[in-house]
């Protein structure tokens, strides 16, 4: 089957696009940096590395999964997942569960350290954040928590590959900051 036309594209983005593309990828940057995960690590109290750390948030915003969905949503390898998995199942973060649709089929599902330690880095992110923006008032945060959101559905709408599409944010969390920036503090 041939994947999906590409949308049309402007023959230039403007200079406002552009220096958005340019923020995120700073941002981008800063939260992959190998020792801010470490220190985030250290906050939180949890020895994960950064593999383990995207598995357990995605599980955590939309579990259970399969191992295959899982893949396809951290946009890796079925056997990077698979290693992964088996690292946390044995550490305790994660169990499998049969699946609902197909019991031959099995879902990856956080266990209540899991739950504990993914609430303990999403923390520990939120109160470096917080000091970054300590200085922001709160209608300014708001203002940024809502275009945020706004972007990302934006993107997920606009989104050309075949994919599952992010579940939406859980109740109670609209104007409030994007969950997965939490890796900045």
């Amino acid at each position: 089957m041939a994947p999906p036309p590409l949308p049309e594209l402007p023959a230039e983005p403007s200079a406002e696009v552009g220096e958005i593309e340019r923020a995120l990828s700073r941002v981008t940057y800063l939260s992959t940096r190998a020792r801010q995960h470490e220190r985030l690590m250290t906050l939180a109290g949890v020895p994960l590395d950064r593999a383990a750390v995207a598995l357990l948030r995605q599980v955590a915003d939309s579990e259970p999964l399969r191992p295959g969905e899982l893949a396809n949503r951290l946009g890796v390898e079925a056997s990077h997942v698979t290693r992964t998995v088996q690292q946390l199942q044995k550490s305790g973060y994660v169990t499998r569960v049969p699946d609902p649709d197909d019991r031959r089929a099995q879902r990856i599902q956080l266990t209540d350290t899991g739950r504990e330690a993914i609430a303990r880095v999403r923390d520990a992110g939120a109160r470096g954040m917080q000091v970054a923006l300590a200085d922001w008032e709160p209608e300014e945060l708001r203002r940024l928590a809502t275009l945020f959101h706004r972007m990302v559905d934006d993107f997920l709408a606009h989104s050309v590959d075949d994919e599952p599409d992010e579940p939406p944010a859980p109740a109670g969390t609209a104007g409030t900051p994007a969950r997965n920036a939490s890796t900045l503090g």
